[in-house]
């Protein structure tokens, strides 16, 4: 069924790394994981998950948790964005949400609302969905 050797849902970019997209038009409900870039035109109800980098077109939509190395947000987020490295909001962008980056860009125009944290708050991405362990007192 996916098989198809011309299927532009999946291009590989110059390092060999996969780039998954979902088009405009296309709704997906749940969580994407993924070790590849991931490009979002479409909508995504659900968290994302990628080691790689998250591009969210203007008519692109997330209504769910983001954690990922790199992200470029030109759409709208409706909930937390965790980038390890550096964080676009483009000047189309609406991010209703928490940040924690360790480096934020944001163009004029683009609109923001919530808190923010960042700067060495981030040590690795794999880090931030742990749970911390409590020690235990005698």
């Amino acid at each position: 069924m996916f098989n198809n050797t011309n299927n532009k849902t999946m291009k590989k970019d110059d390092n060999g790394t996969v780039i998954n997209m979902i088009g405009v038009g296309t709704i997906i409900t749940g969580d994407v994981n993924s070790n590849g870039d991931l490009r979002i035109d479409g909508t995504l109800k659900g968290s994302v998950t990628t080691e790689g980098k998250v591009v969210l077109g203007k008519n692109g939509v997330i209504e769910g948790d983001v954690v990922c190395n790199n992200a470029d947000i030109a759409g709208e987020i409706k909930a937390k964005i965790t980038v390890s490295q550096l964080l676009t909001l483009k000047s189309t962008a609406k991010l209703k949400g928490d940040i924690i980056t360790n480096k934020l860009s944001i163009e004029p125009g683009a609109v923001f609302s919530g808190s923010c944290s960042m700067g060495a708050v981030i040590k690795d991405i794999k880090d931030v969905q742990r749970p911390e362990k409590k020690e235990k007192s005698a």
